[in-house]
């Protein structure tokens, strides 16, 4: 036996309409959101300005010193010896001093060999306030200077001729060497 197949009859059903999901709704609960609190911003205060005060500056007041009192300054009298002599032949130069001093009294004198041949002795003292007493004496006689007589010497010119000048020496420049070809 064979089966047999049996069609079955078409059936028309409608489409099933469709149905909306619910919307899920949240299982949590939001923190609360922080009101802001505002505060009214501070309005500007004028603030005085100061009134500069002038008063005149103060004069001020001399301060007057004594002028300060100095006294002389208290010193040792003095006392020193000195002395010396110089005798040069070369330069005919010939001279001496001396100086004794004591206190306010002094004494001394000194020499000089004059250009005219004549020697200068100057002796002298001061006693306190009496000032300086000198006596001057010379010795010798007074020469009268002679002045050199010129002499005229014409001078040979003393040179030696100048040298003469260089010629200069050419010699030829070598030949240039030429390749050989063999």
């Amino acid at each position: 036996m064979k089966p047999q197949y049996q069609e079955p009859e078409p059936q028309y059903q409608p489409a099933p309409k469709p149905q909306p999901s619910p919307k899920p709704q949240p299982q949590y609960q939001p923190s609360p959101k922080p009101q802001p609190q505002y505060q009214p911003a501070p309005k500007p205060q004028p603030a005085p300005k100061p009134q500069p005060q002038y008063q005149p500056a103060p004069k001020p007041q001399p301060q007057y010193q004594p002028a300060p009192q100095y006294a002389p300054a208290e010193y040792e009298p003095a006392q020193y010896q000195y002395e010396y002599a110089v005798r040069d032949e070369y330069s005919g130069s010939e001279y001496s001093a001396q100086e004794t001093r004591d206190g306010s009294n002094v004494q001394g004198g000194y020499s000089v060999l004059l250009p005219d041949g004549r020697t200068q002795r100057v002796t002298f003292s001061v006693e306190g306030d009496s000032g300086f007493v000198a006596d001057v004496q010379y010795e010798g006689t007074a020469r009268p200077y002679v002045a050199p007589e010129p002499k005229y010497e014409p001078q040979q010119p003393s040179y030696e001729p100048a040298p003469a000048p260089q010629q200069p020496s050419y010699e030829p420049a070598p030949a240039p060497q030429q390749p050989s070809y063999q």
